[in-house]
């Protein structure tokens, strides 16, 4: 990171950062075009969890090249200037990362990545339905790298 002063590298306050988010967004690519895409997710301190339809853009990317980035944020705030332009800034917390993605076949790690998945929002295990778990995918990002950045 070029400006150190504003690295986050205690690891439970990046976790803190992405457990307030409500939104992943995730880069992925393919043919070396770039595809970028909100998601919601599941975070479990060392993994992420996103589901999809059974088919699409995301898993073509993914099928192709593995290796995704995400980002999240939260305290994102606008600071005008009143007589400069240059001076308007943001104020903001951020997480960016890379890993590498994997579908979850196993029903049990389908059901334990979707829960992972509402425990983010709902803060509570579900049970879920065989004929949900065999229409939807579950995918895995195990985190490679991470690290956080603040601006005041």
């Amino acid at each position: 990171m070029r400006r150190k002063e504003k690295e986050i590298s205690d690891r439970s306050e990046i976790d803190a950062i992405i457990n307030a988010s409500s939104v992943c967004r995730l880069a992925m690519s393919r043919d070396d075009r770039p595809y970028l895409v909100p998601v919601c997710f599941g975070y479990d301190g060392r993994s992420l969890y996103i589901h999809t339809a059974g088919e699409g853009r995301k898993i073509g990317c993914f099928e192709a090249n593995n290796k995704v980035c995400f980002e999240f944020e939260r305290d994102v705030r606008l600071k005008p200037h009143d007589s400069l332009a240059c001076k308007w800034s943001i104020a903001f917390e951020s997480v960016i990362g890379e890993g590498e993605i994997t579908e979850l076949t196993d029903p049990m790690d389908k059901q334990s990545g979707l829960n992972q998945i509402m425990l983010h929002y709902s803060d509570k295990e579900w049970s879920l339905d065989s004929k949900v778990l065999g229409v939807t995918r579950v995918w895995k990002i195990s985190i490679q790298s991470i690290c956080g950045k603040r601006s005041a």
